[in-house]
């Protein structure tokens, strides 16, 4: 495990470094193909760091972090765009934090409704948020428990549960990762989650709810590029069409660079199949709904059991089991393990000495 510490020390300074160079050279090269030159290096850098990390928690997530969005946001601010590209430019304080962590600055210049009562509704989101997340960390809690009697329960039902698990688990882990960059900046952040549960659609899961951090950085990324490039070749529709298709296909190639980096297997390619299905799904959808014109549109509380369902049947399928061959539940097991005796009795014990049931 201290070898596991060293490393992520090391991967983090070095990420912290290369982001003071991306911000210094701004001030000297003006945005554009020579300003991408310039952060070319970084951004392959960026892409083969948290290979240096194993574990889920750390490994994982730093790729996550920085392979994704730290490199895809350095990458839009060679360009001048993207939310690392501000007039006046932001300070470095804000730079690196936005930079290397999943948020995005609320923009109070269109909500009415906290212009006119500010302090009631700040108040009102603060107490529904923390109620919300008491919520959420006792059921991550109680999984925990249903873990230990899996043995007595349907595979099916598991990866249900294995669904459910992620969702909290990412949520808490980016809400943290909020507050702890609401503490440097001193800011008031967006939710990176709007209860995906309550999904109508595809495209209201994908676009509107589910890491929605995400969604903000794929559209200028990849959706709007690749459709320009292909409107004068094949039309604005299909144009569209390939840009949603191209905007799957890179966050599965990225979820692929995620398992890979705990797990070292092979890939076999689900994950980003899971991704494609679902940008074909969300693409006939969009079809749909413009022929019907809205004349054809089902209640909520269909619409929304069906979109969760097919959202977690072809996670079952596709998603959750090269997650499942990577041995990840028992690695999240055995670091938790490691971790909570680092925390009683301070020492640094390797997760490959630890059990779990």
């Amino acid at each position: 495990m201290e070898g596991e510490m060293n490393n992520f020390a090391m991967v983090w300074i070095t990420v912290l470094a290369s982001l003071y160079y991306c911000y210094t050279i701004a001030k000297f090269i003006p945005k554009g193909t020579t300003r991408f030159l310039a952060i070319l290096p970084i951004s392959i850098l960026f892409l083969l760091l948290p290979l240096n990390l194993t574990t889920v928690h750390l490994g994982a997530i730093s790729s996550f972090l920085i392979s994704w969005l730290t490199n895809s946001k350095i990458l839009l601010f060679a360009f001048g765009k993207g939310p690392l590209s501000t007039t006046p430019p932001i300070p470095l304080s804000h730079f690196i934090p936005l930079a290397c962590l999943p948020i995005k600055i609320h923009d109070h210049s269109n909500d009415q409704e906290l212009k006119e009562t500010p302090s009631q509704h700040t108040r009102q989101k603060q107490i529904k948020s923390v109620l919300n997340y008491s919520i959420k960390i006792c059921l991550s809690v109680l999984l925990k428990k249903v873990y230990d009697y899996r043995q007595n329960f349907n595979h099916n039902f598991m990866l249900f549960l294995y669904c459910l698990h992620l969702y909290l688990a990412l949520e808490l882990l980016l809400a943290m990762l909020a507050a702890l960059a609401r503490i440097l900046m001193k800011v008031e952040l967006e939710s990176q989650f709007d209860e995906p549960y309550l999904a109508t659609s595809l495209q209201d899961f994908w676009g509107r709810r589910w890491n929605v951090m995400v969604s903000d950085i794929l559209k200028p990324s990849v959706f709007q590029p690749t459709r320009e490039i292909f409107s004068g070749l094949v039309g604005r529709k299909w144009a569209t069409f390939l840009g949603a298709q191209a905007t799957f296909f890179v966050s599965g190639l990225m979820h692929e660079l995620f398992f890979y980096t705990y797990s070292r297997q092979k890939t076999r390619w689900e994950v980003t199949c899971f991704f494609l299905l679902h940008g074909v799904s969300l693409s006939v959808e969009m079809v749909l709904k413009k022929t019907s014109k809205g004349k054809f549109r089902l209640p909520g509380m269909v619409s929304r059991p069906l979109t969760i369902m097919y959202v977690v049947i072809t996670g079952c399928w596709l998603f959750f089991p090269p997650f499942l061959r990577g041995n990840a539940e028992a690695k999240v097991c055995k670091e938790y393990r490691a971790f909570v005796e680092f925390v009683r009795n301070g020492r640094l014990v390797s997760p490959n000495n630890m059990s779990c049931p």
